[in-house]
């Protein structure tokens, strides 16, 4: 067998606490730390200091975990490191006190309120400072919105209006070209206007449909005009007057057609006489078109278009005298056409020449040039970008969504291939002994060894134990968070988890009561429906009546120390038997008598379960409700909680269809990248009211169009915390793991209790999950949020429109503060407008400006009913209407079949105005309404958050201490009470009959809480460290100085040795230690070294010197003496604590208490 392994645990590819992407941390491991939470002074004030260095990546090579500290490189980046960017963090995380009044955002929201006065604010019940400034804040977002919303309304409406007002709207609308035959046939032109001459009459040598032959013809010469025209008569200017052009008389009757023989202009002649119908359309031409032969006498001044034939028929020679008919011929004999007849400039230069252009337009006008002018073609061009934008984005949501749905989410969640023996063995696969829990004291020195660097344990005697292969059935828990649920609420989501279509010895169900709550209308409290649910091993009766164990809570003062009672047992239903946590919140002892004690909210309860799982991996200091959660599982599942690496979170409404569960593990199996998903959200109770049957098509499009089409490059912006799964750590490399969801950076960010502004209160007391989601597409912008919509739930929707306006209120408003996150996310996929940074910013905008959206589409609608449709332009608009609103039920149609839903959509689009109008206002309105309003209501509720301070946190209540800390301490228990049970039967049966001994339950609870006298080796943990300084410092929540590596592979915890029970050299005399007998306990079989009694018929003999003696040699020594096993070849093949990190390598090593930075653990 190969010796046991001195270099890294984690094998070549460094810990799972490694970054996934480069990062130097400072030489100072408490740099960040330090930096980060010295704005507070409050012990229980937890500050996010994302800030803070990443977790070490152990360099390989390394003789032991205490070089971890000198040996940190960086490391690569997945994908393209050079456009990596360090995020920053989410939250400020500043105190009240630190934000001035010369803060940007508070001095930009005092001056938009400057009308509110502080007298005012008291006067309507806002007394607080925190309140009136969240006041301000409101008023400043709801000022920002409307700007925005009017910004939209111009570029939409105004800024045509401006740009182009109908006097200078040159387009299509207002002219008919000029030989246009295919748009404009059978049309003539009077002074610039288009007749139409279908209905025309003929008058002698006046043919007008020959004449049309050519569309826009000017007839104008053919009837009387240009006489009596004030501007000619009065031009302004006295030398105007001597101009030929301006006294010339354009009837004359060498005009070029005879003179004006048809009667005046007027439309009762033009109509009446010769038929000639008007279509209220100019003429217009184009510049290309005066090369021609017919416009050979056409010039252009100021856009309008100047037939010159009469005046140069009636003097067809030069005036010498006269300037302009120099300019005239001179316009009229320029060698380029295209262009060089416009006299504008050249008109414009002198005001007599300028003086005459209303008297030459009025005489001689053929039509107009019916090019753009230039903020006609400006604003054409915003208004097509902008519709061509959302067209696309529209197309590209529906074809990405179809896309997935045709191709890729089959392919997702498809059933993945077996896993080899050898390679499920190497990945993950435990020894599961006969018992169902493995005791710290249980292992032997030479009991069991690593075969390789995974995770498989196999007795040193050669002969294999019983394995089972973790294999494609990843061990998962399923996280239940109940509030004011009733008793069939939630009956029917753990009766629906544990019925799923996956191994009951896989899924640990795991119920976490938001304290003792009794629902509106209920007769019992939550946690005992909750409670009501178990059943409980009678042998164990610690499971069935758990002590209330102390932990530290999201919140602020003395509500931080939270206590919880932690029931184990299993739910038993339909032939499954999963075994089952509950965790209820009952509250510190000065809660109880108050209304709701315990309750800290829904992320506090997730929060229990992450800080778990991240001080399991990591091996960091646990409450005594981590360890209490620790012992029941190993005692449920037969295995450790290091094995978990999935979590479903459920609400207590939501019922799971069977084959749910197997899919989304599926997903996780398939690809190592994700560490999200979600399934479909239907409605169960759509038919109840008006009010759900309005959100049936919402929520069906909400799924296979908008998480459809972020599914496709791996980034759903929200996974509903109703139904979604998380990993909690990821397979990288052999034996090695990537902490996900329990990475600390994420964990303390999401823990953060210091929130001051208006945008963390929106994010983390109303739109936790999205906030979670945001936290993860942050930390991992290069792994896979996703969505599968094979996996279904059905979940109960408010059926009440009060219910709906309050529960839409918390989800509008926390999706606004979280999407102002993600847009800030440089690493997100794609570029510039082709990315999800962009699809992001557009989602921002498009919720903000949704009541603007709603008065414009009707607005649309009433103009487009109002104006003809002759042209695709104008009927552009509506066709992208009709895209928009219908696209997806087309998305629907083909991809279900499923033609309800078109009712569905009809329903919902006659409650549009609801969706887009009076939510949307009446959220934006209660920005700061950070309560939970009429969702969850509970009996003797008030109004309220959990961000109000009440009292101050005292930390000592809240013992931190490691894993074999808490093991040391119950073994050491364990020893005291069968050393007192001995001690009474020597003293005598009359003794016995007068003593209260202390139970093995109450010896391990004294242990667990730190209230010994007897614990000579580890002092109580508590927050104050001794710093070599002399006054003391308080200890951090999450100290990084504190914070181990994480641990490398499932099956870490059964085989670790506290220092104090590791296998020392055998001392002089050769004469071993035997082992007592099993002794029963509440937390199963427990072994006792130190005292004389037959060896346990599975385990060697351990050696001697078990406790110090004066014979030891001192404690360096022997960690010297066993840190070189060619020494003690008998000891070669046991693993130095788990996986070799744990046993301290060095001489003169302090104290696990009092070690500094990365000094062991």
């Amino acid at each position: 067998m190969p010796p046991a392994r001195h270099d890294s645990p984690y094998g070549n590819n460094g810990g799972p606490g490694q970054p996934e992407y480069g990062y130097q941390p400072p030489a100072d491991n408490n740099y960040h730390y330090n930096n980060g939470g010295a704005a507070t002074s409050s012990i229980g004030r937890r500050p996010t200091t994302l800030g803070r260095a990443p977790t070490r990546r152990i360099v390989p090579g390394g003789n032991s975990i205490a070089n971890a500290s000198h040996n940190i490189q960086r490391g690569r980046t997945l994908i393209r490191p050079d456009r990596y960017q360090e995020p920053a963090p989410l939250l400020t995380g500043k105190p009240t006190a630190s934000r001035s009044v010369f803060d940007p955002w508070v001095l930009f929201s005092r001056i938009v309120t400057f009308w509110a006065l502080p007298p005012m604010l008291r006067a309507l019940k806002m007394g607080d400072a925190g309140m009136q400034q969240a006041w301000r804040e409101k008023i400043t977002l709801c000022f920002l919105i409307a700007c925005m919303g009017g910004f939209v309304a111009f570029i939409t409406i105004g800024l045509n209006s401006v740009l182009c007002p109908p006097s200078q709207a040159n387009n299509q609308a207002n002219y008919a070209s000029y030989n246009d035959t295919l748009q404009a046939p059978n049309l003539l032109g009077v002074l610039g206007w288009q007749y139409n001459v279908s209905k025309s009459n003929p008058s002698g040598n006046l043919n007008f449909y020959d004449l049309a032959a050519v569309p826009g013809t000017d007839i104008t010469n053919y009837f009387t005009h240009g006489t009596n025209i004030p501007e000619c008569t009065n031009p302004g200017n006295e030398k105007a007057l001597t101009f030929a052009a301006v006294n010339s008389n354009p009837c004359s009757a060498n005009n070029g057609v005879g003179g004006c023989l048809y009667g005046d202009t007027s439309l009762a002649n033009l109509q009446g006489t010769y038929g000639l119908v008007p279509i209220n359309r100019q003429v217009g031409y184009d510049w290309t078109q005066f090369a021609t032969a017919n416009l050979t006498y056409f010039i252009v001044v100021d856009g309008n278009v100047l037939n010159m034939e009469p005046y140069i028929k009636a003097h067809p020679q030069p005036i010498a005298t006269d300037e302009l008919d120099g300019v005239i011929r001179g316009l009229l004999n320029s060698s380029f056409a295209e262009g060089g007849r416009d006299g504008t400039k050249m008109l414009f230069r002198r005001p007599e020449f300028k003086a005459s252009i209303n008297c030459l337009v009025q005489k001689y006008k053929a039509g107009h040039i019916d090019k753009s002018t230039t903020g006609c073609f400006v604003s054409t061009i915003v208004l097509a970008a902008s519709l061509g934008i959302v067209l696309a984005i529209v197309l590209a949501r529906f074809s990405m969504a179809l896309i997935f749905s045709w191709f890729l989410s089959r392919k997702l969640s498809r059933t993945p291939p077996p896993v080899p023996p050898s390679a499920a063995s190497a990945a993950s696969s435990v020894m599961m002994r006969n018992q169902q829990t493995m005791e710290m004291s249980d292992i032997k020195p030479g009991m069991m060894q690593r075969n390789d660097s995974g995770s498989t344990l196999i007795p040193a005697g050669g002969v294999a134990g019983k394995r089972v292969e973790v294999g494609n059935d990843l061990f998962t828990v399923l996280l239940i968070t109940c509030y004011s649920e009733n008793t069939e609420g939630i009956q029917a989501t753990v009766e629906s988890l544990s019925a799923t279509d996956y191994p009951d010895d896989r899924k640990l169900l795991f119920l976490i009561a938001d304290g003792i709550i009794t629902g509106h209308g209920e007769t019992i409290s939550t946690p005992d429906m909750c409670l009501s649910l178990l059943t409980f091993d009678e042998s164990q009766p610690s499971m069935k009546n758990p002590e209330p164990m102390p932990y530290i809570a999201v919140a602020v003062g003395s509500k931080q120390h939270n206590c919880a009672k932690v029931y184990a047992g299993h739910y038993v239903c339909k032939g499954h038997k999963v075994p089952m946590i509950l965790v209820v919140k009952c509250g510190n002892p000065d809660e109880q008598g108050k209304p709701k004690p315990g309750n800290r909210g829904k992320r506090d309860s997730q929060l229990i379960l992450m800080n778990f799982f991240s001080r399991v991996t990591y091996n960091d200091r646990m409450t005594p409700l981590d360890y209490e959660l620790f012992r029941k599982i190993q005692y449920l599942m037969g295995v450790t909680p290091d094995y978990f690496e999935l979590v479903l979170m459920v609400d207590a409404d939501t019922k799971v269809y069977p084959t749910s569960m197997r899919l989304l593990v599926n997903c996780m199996v398939n690809d190592n990248m994700i560490m999200g998903l979600c399934g479909e959200t239907k409605i169960a109770n759509k038919r109840d009211s008006w009010v759900t049957a309005i959100q049936v098509y919402e929520y069906f499009i909400s799924h296979h169009l908008a998480k459809g089409f972020e599914a496709v490059f791996g980034g759903v912006t929200c996974l509903p915390g109703c139904f979604c799964m998380y990993r909690l750590k990821a397979r990288k490399g052999d034996g090695d793991w990537v902490p996900i969801i329990t990475k600390p950076e994420i964990v303390q960010e999401y823990s953060s209790n210091t929130i001051d502004t208006l945008h963390q209160k929106n994010l983390l007391l109303l739109g936790e999950d999205r906030f979670l989601t945001t936290l993860m597409l942050r930390n991992f912008p290069f792994r896979k949020m996703v969505f599968t919509p094979h996996a279904i739930c059905k979940t109960i929707v408010p059926d009440e429109f009060k219910v709906l306006l309050s529960q839409r209120r918390r989800w509008i408003n926390s999706t606004i503060h979280n999407l102002f996150e993600l847009v800030l996310v440089r690493n997100l996929c794609g570029t510039f407008c082709f990315s999800m940074q962009f699809v992001v910013m557009m989602d921002l905008v498009g919720t903000l400006t949704l009541p603007v959206a709603i008065i414009l589409t009707v607005v649309l609608i009433v103009n487009m009913a109002q104006t003809e449709i002759n042209s695709l332009s104008a009927a552009l608009p509506l066709i992208l209407l009709i895209i928009v609103l219908f696209s997806p039920a087309f998305l629907i149609l083909i991809t279900t079949r499923k033609w309800v839903y078109l009712m569905w959509m009809l329903v919902y689009l006659c409650a549009l105005p609801i969706w887009n109008f009076v939510l949307p206002v009446y959220s934006f309105w209660h920005f700061d309404d950070f309560s939970w309003g009429e969702t969850r209501k509970v009996e003797g509720e008030t109004k309220d958050d959990h961000s109000k301070k009440d009292g101050v946190f005292d930390p000592s209540k809240v013992p931190l201490k490691r894993w074999e800390d808490y093991e040391r301490k119950r073994v050491r228990a364990n020893k005291r009470r069968e050393r007192k049970e001995r001690q009474m039967r020597e003293m005598g049966p009359t003794h016995l009959m007068h003593s209260v001994m202390p139970s093995e339950e109450d010896e391990s609870k004294r242990g667990l809480l730190g209230n010994t006298d007897e614990d000579d080796s580890v002092s109580h943990m508590s927050y104050q460290t001794d710093m070599s300084s002399s006054a003391a410092t308080p200890a951090h929540y999450f100290d990084p100085s504190k914070e181990a590596p994480a641990k490398a592979g499932s099956g870490y915890y059964p085989t670790y040795r506290p220092q104090s029970m590791a296998p020392q050299p055998m001392p002089k005399n050769n004469i071993p230690l035997q082992p007592t007998p099993t002794a029963p306990g509440p937390w199963g079989p427990q072994q006792n070294y130190g005292s004389a009694a037959q060896s346990h018929p599975n385990m060697s003999p351990p050696p001697m010197n078990q406790q110090r003696g004066p014979m030891s040699p001192p404690m360096h020594q022997q960690q010297q003496q066993h840190s070189h096993p060619q020494q003690h070849p008998q000891h070669q093949q046991y693993p130095q604590g788990p996986q070799g990190q744990y046993v301290n390598t060095r001489p003169n090593m302090p104290p696990n208490n009092q070690q500094g930075s990365f000094h062991g653990f």
